[in-house]
This record gives C-alpha cells, structure tokens and sequence, in this order.
C-alpha cells in the first residue's frame, strides 16, 4: 500500500540505501586517490632514478667510446688478447661493455675467461669514469632517453608540488575514512536489515555523512583533480614536445630536482665556498623555511641562504649566473615565515624592475617599488603592511628616514658602496649599522685591492675588517686557502664552472675581418687625431651599413642565427655603434637597451626578448645589458669591439651563459686586422689569464686593479703612439705586429 505521499516505505529505504553506497563508494575512491598521491612522491623518485641510470650510462659509454681499448691493460693484472679486439673492429672500451660476455664470446680468439677479464677491466674504468662525469642534460628531443628523463622529472616535480598542497586533506581524508568506514559499512552491508532504529544505526548514518563531508572537501580543494592527474602521470607521462619546452622555460627547476634525488657527483667541497669544516658544520644545522618560496632551490642556493641567516651579516660572492637574487630571496621568506615584518633590498636603479619581478616570480611575499613619482604612497603602504621594499641607492639617500629599520637588508651590486666616502656609501653604512641581518651581494669583489674589500666588511663585520686591514699587506702574499680562512666568517663565493654541472658549453670565435675603403678612411682619420675611442668605432662609422665590414659579419651572424631559431644579444660600449646596428639588422633587432631608457622600459624590452616565439638580436650598450640582467634566451652573444677590461666582457657573456641557459652559448667577437683591435686582444689575452688565475678561481685577486684591469689612459697612450707610429711616421712598420704595445703595469 501506498503512502500518503504516493512512494512505498521499501521504495524509500532502496533510494537511501543506493545513495549510501554512493556515497561510500566516492569516498573509498577519494581515499584511494589520497593513498596514491601520498605514495606517488616516492613512485616518481624511483622513476627518477631508473632514468637517470639509463642517462648516465649513456653518456659513460659515450665517453668510453673515446677510450682506446689497449687502456684496459693499466687496470688489470690479467693478460687480456687486446690484438684479438682490434682485429675485431673492436677499438673503444664502450664497446666492449656494449657487446657483453655473450657478444665477446662470439668474437674468433676470445673465450668465457678472457670475455670475464675483459669486462671486468671494461666496467673498472666505467665505474671511474660515473663518479667524474659532470652530468647535463643535451637539448636534444629526439633523444628517448634524455626524454624520458624529463618525463619522470616533470613527473616529480608535479607529486610534490600537489603532495605538499594537500598534505593536511590527505591526513583528514585517510583517518577519517579509516575511522568511519567500518560502521558506515553497516549501513550499506548485507545483514543492513539486523540494525535496529538504534544507536548503532545512528552511528551508521553519522558515518556516511562524515565521508560524504570529506569527499566533499577532497573535490573542493582539488584533491581529486590532482590526484588523478598525478597518477596517470606515473602511467601515461607527460608529452614529449611539451616536457622539453617546458623544460627549456624552466631547467633550473629540474635540475634542482635532480639533485635531491641522483647522485650527479656535485662537489660538496665547492658548493659550500670551501669554507672551514666547523662553519660549513654550523651552517648546516639553521634550518631554512621554504614555505613562502615558490622557487626550487638548488643545493648550493640553499647553503647560500643558510650561511646568510646563520652568520648573519655577510657578503654572498657567487660568480654571475649562480643566482644570488633568490639565495637573498629564500633568505628574506625565512625571516619573514619566522615573523619578521620588513625587508629592505637596495640595488642599482637599472635592476629595480628585476627586483620587483624577481620576488614577486620565487616568493609570495608582498613587494613595494619605492621608486619614481609614487615613491612615498609605496613607502607608507611598506611600513604599514610589510613585506619587501625595494630602492635604488639614490632612493635611499634620498629617503633614509622613510625607510626606518626593517629586520633584514640586501645590498645588491655591493661593490657601488666599496667607497666609503660617497654618499650612497655612507647611507648603506648606517642603515646597515641598526639591521640585524644584513646580506651584501656582488659577483666582483674579487676584482679589486684587500683593503677595499675590507671597506664592504666594515659595514658588517668591523672587527674582522680591522683585521683585515692590520694584514692587508700579508695577505696579498698568502695563498687563496690562507685569506679565505681569514674571511670565511663573512665571505663566500662559488664559481660555476664548479657548482653548476649543467652549464653548457661556451664557444668563442674571433671574426677577422679587412677595412672597407669607408671604414679604413675613417680609422686613419681617428688614427691621426689621437681619437683613442674613435679608432675603437671607426669599423662603424660610415654612412651605410653595407660600407663596414664589421656590420656586413654582424647582419650576416643574426640572419643565420634567426634562420636557426636562435635569440641574439649584441654589445657594444658605444651609443652610435648601438644606433648603427639597429639600423642595419632592421626588424631582426629589439631595443636597443642604453642609458637612457629607464628601469622600467628596460625590463619590458627584456620580457619582450624572452618570450618572442620569433628568434630576435636584444641590442644592448655593455654597461647596461652587462649588469644585473639576465639574457638567458639568448645563446648567441655579439661583442661589436673589444671592451678594456676583461671584466667587463664576462660579465656580459655572464648575462647569457648561465644558470638556466640550455644551448651552447656561442660568443663572436668582431675584430679587424692591423687595427686596436688587434693590440686590445694581445693585451687582453694576458690579462684575461690573469683574471682566471686569481680573481675567478681564488679568493684573493691579488691587487688585481694592477693585474687585471687596464688603466684605459695608459692604454690608450700607448695604442694610440704605436698606431701614429705605423700608419704615419715609419713606413717600414707595416702591421700591428711590427708595432707592439708593451704590455706595462698601469701606474697608480
């Protein structure tokens, strides 16, 4: 019989029961779902590993194939039929591990035995051969093998980012399934009918309204999407044309994930700046809290950062290209997850825009400009909401008061403040004097004198800059090992070549080329003038572009590289130059980036040159585009003349050839033969060995402004004279090579 509402009492209790099996259903799915992706972290490391086993291996036998077979003669006592190998078309050591005992043994001559002894030397210099590789990635697509290794990195990369977005849901949805899904099976069970209108019935139902509420909270916070998307990662990975674009976005990621998972024999020693046991020891042990990072760090960036909080006010020295701007960054969330409200970041006003770009890209702090027409309205939103404001040097001069006292200072390009007497100098000095953590950045102390150095120590650290200025004198005729122990508390620095096993490689071509009749005109004119700087531009000074040959190389250069989907960077020091090879590349060309475009517009440029879907040439004056800007799209690098200090030129190749680059960075020089040129490169060339030796590869430039530096007047002088002397005075000098320039020490 009917009720009165028209629907039987059996018709109703089988729609409440299909809607409680319902609901357990979902949410034993949703907790499967949780279960997965609290494993699938774990799942994709394994992944990980296997493929990156498989990479190595490659890439060993690859360099074993190099390795003359008749090597495994010094790694073994046995006599081994090296002659029988040959004989065979067997020449490399790869090989021999490639065709195995069975494929050994099938050779006329060898035997198990000997194909035992032969492999056994054969995987003695393979195994030396792992622990020394420096591993990369190729940027190759059509390689199965580096692909997959991609695949199970991006495939990482996504766990973990959704296993940390979820771990308080995970941890609610399995105990709370775990707690409840025994009595809501009741419920839904076959002996369902013994459940009397009880407390054991209302324990049923309370149950399956407790897991409807949970798989209700697993869809809204995306735990399921995620989840779902995670595990058919692990089955099904991500698309090959899609992992390698994004993988040339964002390569530091992987490689930073990398690292915490392989072995890719990364040299503890030089990623810890060789610094003495007992401080790498303390520095260890601060802690470092990430949670307000949105960038992976690499294992070096994170000792950066905990030297910074441990010991609190420090110089962090790292070559270009390392990433200092994040080691500051993961520096300030730290501080700021522990409770700290302000952070002050001076830097350049050329970098300003990066700044604000750079913290608002790696971290969720809040980020205030204090800088241009609304300088104060960003100041007062600063001290009222926290976060990180960021000033240029005449800003905070300027604005001194304004800026009170945060908890935490970062100087960038800390060398503008070497001198003491300036103003901006000694406004760092007492802003730095009140600030408790204080983290000065700069990639080159190391190009000037002990007691300069001594001055950015000053600011931070005065005892120890005392010091060093009771020792300067000794120190300049210690080793490196010696003066780093003296300001290893306040100073560490790392090279790439050590600490960035990925950096591809860097190819520099000198391109020669013969005066025009315009441009060999306007060289002599400059010549006898004494125009120094004129005979540097005269390959670009005439009318048109097609009368210079230097211009004709460069437009030749770009058209190749825009043909092959490649991003260009071209330098030069002079303004017209810059003028004239924009002219001259017309719409291959972006910019220019001078002095004269403001901070703002020149990050602008920048993005527009990274993300281009047409290859481009970014041209930059050197002083601008050489500082504190990453180029990283480009991996084609034009220097238009020779700058006079070796510094100056790697600190521009720096912008492209650097963490996060892919490709093979390939820098052309133009040059023109019996001209300045050819006298800057001789002298250049011994000074860029000495750069080498000291103020990159050892902690004490040893007065490298007299080492390493040119004194442009002197420089000058002295080309200028032995140019007059061969184009005017001696017919008999007919080159640069009858008239050499004597490399002498400046003076001063």
């Amino acid at each position: 019989m009917a009720t009165a509402h028209g629907r039987s009492p059996h018709r109703k209790a089988a729609a409440t029961l299909a809607q409680a099996r319902a609901v357990v259903a979902a949410a034993d799915e949703v907790a499967r779902l949780a279960d997965e992706l609290a494993a699938a972290p774990e799942r994709a490391r394994e992944q990980v590993r296997a493929a990156f086993v498989d990479s190595r291996e490659e890439r060993v036998l690859a360099q074993l194939d190099g390795v003359p077979v008749g090597s495994l003669r010094d790694v073994t006592r046995e006599r081994l039929r090296i002659g029988t190998l040959s004989s065979a078309g067997v020449a490399g050591v790869g090989e021999v591990i490639r065709l195995g005992q069975r494929g050994l043994e099938a050779l006329d001559g060898i035997g198990p035995q000997t194909a035992t002894h032969l492999l056994a030397a054969a995987e003695q210099v393979a195994a030396a051969m792992r622990t020394s590789i420096r591993f990369r990635i190729e940027m190759d697509p059509s390689d199965p093998i580096a692909t997959r290794l991609l695949q199970t990195l991006y495939t990482l990369d996504q766990a973990t980012a959704a296993t940390e977005r979820h771990t308080e849901t995970i941890v609610r949805v399995r105990s709370g399934h775990d707690r409840v899904r025994e009595h809501a099976g009741e419920l839904t069970g076959r002996f369902r009918r013994l459940l009397s209108w009880g407390e054991r019935r209302r324990r049923a139902e309370t149950a399956v309204q407790t897991l409807a509420g949970l798989t209700d909270l697993a869809r809204q916070v995306g735990l399921v999407e995620d989840a779902t998307l995670v595990t058919g990662l692990l089955e099904v990975p991500m698309h090959p044309i899609e992992v390698w674009e994004d993988f040339r976005v964002r390569s530091i990621a992987y490689y930073a994930l990398l690292e915490t998972v392989a072995p890719t024999q990364r040299d503890h020693s030089a990623a810890e700046g060789h610094l003495p046991a007992g401080l790498v020891e303390r520095v260890e042990r601060q802690p470092l809290d990430t949670s307000l990072l949105t960038a992976s760090l690499r294992g070096y960036q994170a000792f950066g950062a905990r030297f910074a909080l441990a010991q609190r006010r420090v110089v962090i020295g790292d070559e270009m290209g390392l990433g200092k701007t994040v080691q500051a960054i993961a520096t300030i969330a730290h501080l700021v997850a522990q409770g700290a409200r302000h952070a002050l970041v001076v830097c350049p006003a050329s970098v300003l825009a990066g700044w604000v770009r750079e913290v608002s890209a790696h971290s969720s702090l809040a980020v205030h400009l204090v800088h241009g027409a609304d300088r104060e309205e960003a100041a007062l939103r600063w001290r009222e909401e926290g976060g990180v404001a960021v000033v240029s040097y005449t800003g905070l001069w300027w604005h001194e008061r304004d800026m009170g006292t945060p908890e935490v200072l970062v100087v960038d390009e800390a060398h503008y403040v070497k001198n003491p007497r300036t103003n901006r100098a000694r406004a760092v000095e007492r802003l730095a004097a009140r600030v408790p953590h204080v983290l000065f950045l700069t990639g080159t102390v190391m190009e000037n004198r002990v007691e300069e150095f001594g001055n950015l120590v000053s600011y931070l650290q005065p005892e120890l800059a005392h010091q060093l200025h009771e020792s300067a004198a000794a120190l300049r005729l210690a080793d490196a090992a010696a003066f780093r122990r003296t300001v290893a508390p306040v100073y560490l620095r790392r090279n790439a070549e050590d600490v960035l096993e990925e950096l591809p490689e860097l190819v520099q071509v000198e391109e020669w080329e013969e005066f025009t009749e315009a441009d060999g005109a306007a060289y002599r004119r400059a010549v006898a003038s004494g125009s120094f700087m004129g005979m540097r531009r005269a390959a670009f000074a005439v009318e048109r572009p097609g009368q210079s040959s230097k211009v004709e190389r460069l437009v030749e250069i770009v058209s190749e590289a825009v043909e092959n989907h490649r991003k260009v960077v071209v330098f030069s020091f002079f303004r017209d130059v810059i003028d004239m090879v924009v002219r001259a590349l017309g719409e291959m060309a972006i910019g220019p980036l001078t002095g004269s475009v403001p901070p703002e517009q020149r990050q602008r440029v920048i993005d527009a040159f990274t993300t281009s879907e047409r290859a481009l040439a970014l041209v930059c004056q050197i002083d601008v585009g050489g500082v504190g800007i990453n180029l990283q799209a480009g991996s084609i690098v034009i220097l238009c003349e020779p700058q006079t200090k070796p510094t100056t030129e790697a600190q521009a190749i720096a912008r492209a050839h650097r963490m996060g680059q892919v490709e093979t960075v390939q820098v052309h020089r133009l040059l023109v033969v019996d001209t300045v040129d050819e006298h800057l490169m001789r002298i250049l060339d011994t000074k860029r060995q000495l750069f080498d030796a000291y103020a990159r590869r050892s902690a004490l430039a040893e007065e490298v402004a007299g080492a390493v530096d040119v004194s442009e007047a002197e420089l000058a002088r002295r080309i200028v004279d032995a140019e007059q002397t061969r184009l005017l005075v001696d017919p008999h000098v007919l080159s640069t090579e009858d008239a050499p320039v004597e490399d002498q020490p400046a003076s001063g």
